[in-house]
């Protein structure tokens, strides 16, 4: 499980345009005055610079991440206000959660499998944190202009979204629901918002690489059409739009005010 930093970088406008705003400022608050906040699959750092102008000047940052060039990437945008820790997020034991005020994790959720995000809520539980889960692809896409094929597309992207990650089956676009019960069932209030991407004629080349990867992926279910589908999407990018479904997440631990 792993995403180049050329992808990432395109992503984030469409990120940052589409986070839940009222959730966004709850987890700064969350956070507290004194914030140290656990940036689970950190990537370049997309959640720092996107939550970093809610939280005071002097927060601090543990970013975790199995991609050594990627922590040395994200780390620059905290200098000396982030330690950066190659880990394997199977091993959620050897999380640095002392200290930690605020648990975050961006277009992580759908990747992982539901035993995963229960034994996170149960680690999370047992020591009274909030989680800040945003991005979670939750298995919409419409196109403007539609094409006969969307919907078969569609279906057999979501399918492989449900295939083993590396951790085991993930829940995909299952996965917003099904977390927010998980932690909801672990004793924590949850909090829930839409998050869309919203991609139009200014956005061709995420769009273009997102149709790219949606036909990729839907390829390899076995959908044949898949790839004249993707090909036929991206020559359409300069003159099309797009939504991709996502849902924001924040739990919060019970006693939270």
């Amino acid at each position: 499980m792993g995403f180049s930093a050329e992808w990432l970088t395109l992503r984030e406008p469409a990120d940052m345009a589409a986070r839940d705003a009222t959730l966004l400022a709850q987890a700064a608050i969350v956070a507290g005055p004194d914030a140290v906040v656990l940036d689970l699959g950190c990537g370049t750092g997309s959640t720092l610079r996107t939550l970093a102008p809610h939280l005071p000047d002097h927060a601090r940052w543990h970013l975790v991440d199995n991609d050594p060039a990627l922590l040395e990437r994200a780390a620059t945008e905290a200098p000396g206000r982030a330690t950066v820790h190659t880990l394997d997020l199977r091993d959620l034991e050897a999380l640095p959660l002392k200290g930690v005020t605020l648990v975050t994790a961006s277009a992580l959720l759908d990747l992982m499998p539901a035993d995963w995000i229960a034994a996170l809520a149960a680690r999370l539980a047992a020591v009274g944190l909030p989680f800040y889960a945003a991005l979670s692809y939750d298995g919409i896409m419409t196109w403007d202009p539609a094409l006969p094929r969307d919907a078969d597309v569609t279906r057999a992207f979501n399918d492989h979204q449900r295939t083993d990650k590396g951790l085991g089956p993930a829940l995909g676009p299952d996965a917003a629901v099904q977390a927010a019960q998980i932690f909801r069932d672990a004793g924590f209030d949850v909090h829930d918002g839409n998050s869309p991407w919203r991609i139009d004629a200014d956005s061709a080349p995420l769009h273009r690489a997102l149709v790219e990867g949606i036909a990729q992926a839907a390829s390899e279910t076995g959908l044949a059409v898949a790839t004249d589908w993707g090909r036929t999407r991206a020559a359409m990018a300069g003159d099309s739009r797009c939504l991709i479904g996502h849902h924001d997440l924040l739990a919060l631990p019970p006693g939270t005010a």
